[in-house]
């Protein structure tokens, strides 16, 4: 929160929305479309090269949002894991 309103928010926003893209990634491959959907909104809305206006205020409180969605994803997703047939 406290880089918000500086230059170096930008690579706060990459951060964001390269986690949000990787979680869209185990999103899909864990068949939990709502999941993927919110992922595609954090990772739009939080993209630095085509930024999208919020107001200040606004903007902070979803900062927390976003941390919030990022948690209930995580618990949410379950990828199926992929068994190896050279294994006995």
């Amino acid at each position: 929160m406290a880089l918000v309103d500086s230059s170096a928010f930008v690579f706060a926003r990459w951060g964001v929305t390269v986690l949000a893209l990787i979680v869209l990634v185990f999103a899909v491959r864990g068949r939990t479309w709502w999941a993927g959907l919110i992922m595609v909104a954090v990772a739009v809305c939080w993209n630095p090269l085509v930024v999208v206006p919020v107001p200040g205020e606004a903007w902070a409180a979803l900062q927390v949002v976003a941390a919030a969605l990022f948690i209930a994803v995580g618990l949410a997703v379950k990828v199926p894991r992929e068994t190896d047939p050279t294994r006995p």
